[in-house]
């Protein structure tokens, strides 16, 4: 039985994505298949961000969030979430950092950096960091991270990738989403240990 040390897991964030990377079994054949996706689903990235926002855009709980300065945001914010389009500014600025996020995952190497930004995405989304006044509910977090994971599992499907390479490439995105849900509710839940 190997030891782990708790107390580590909240407080170091290398070790704590190690660990949930060795329990979930996420191996570099892992990121070889999400890597060797970039082909594929770098074209498909602003379909999947026009997904996420029109699905967003479905309920006052989501859409109420962008109606609030967000961080790095210049431009004007409207004072009623009636005047939120997805056509504003605000969203084409949200929209671009999504694309960046999608994209980064497919073609960023999973080293200390990129750890620290996938930390850093599930921060971003709290008062901790960006703008204090954002705090985004887990519940929609977790409603969001589980329709990501289902869109891009349709959009693997729809690419007709000979059939070993389309079930690696599933799996590795479903691993990995599930570390980015961790980094997610790591800034939500205090440490409990």
């Amino acid at each position: 039985m190997k030891h782990i040390d708790e107390k580590s897991l909240e407080t170091d964030l290398q070790a704590r994505f190690a660990y949930v990377s060795e329990f979930i079994g996420l191996s570099p054949k892992d990121v070889e298949s999400i890597h060797g996706a970039v082909g594929h689903l770098a074209p498909l990235v602003p379909q999947l961000v026009d997904a996420v926002y029109a699905k967003l855009y479905q309920q006052d709980a989501t859409w109420r969030h962008f109606a609030t300065p967000q961080a790095g945001y210049q431009g004007d914010v409207p004072e009623k979430l009636e005047d939120l389009t997805p056509d504003h500014p605000i969203i084409k600025f949200r929209k671009e950092h999504l694309a960046g996020y999608l994209v980064a995952l497919v073609t960023k190497p999973y080293d200390g950096k990129m750890v620290q930004y996938l930390d850093w995405v599930g921060k971003i989304h709290t008062s901790k960091a960006g703008s204090p006044r954002t705090i985004i509910p887990i519940v929609q977090i977790d409603a969001l991270m589980g329709f990501v994971a289902d869109a891009l599992i349709a959009t693997v499907y729809a690419l007709n990738l000979p059939r070993q390479t389309e079930m690696d490439t599933i799996r590795a995105f479903q691993k990995l989403l599930w570390i980015q849900n961790d980094l997610f509710v790591r800034h939500y839940a205090s440490a409990t240990v």
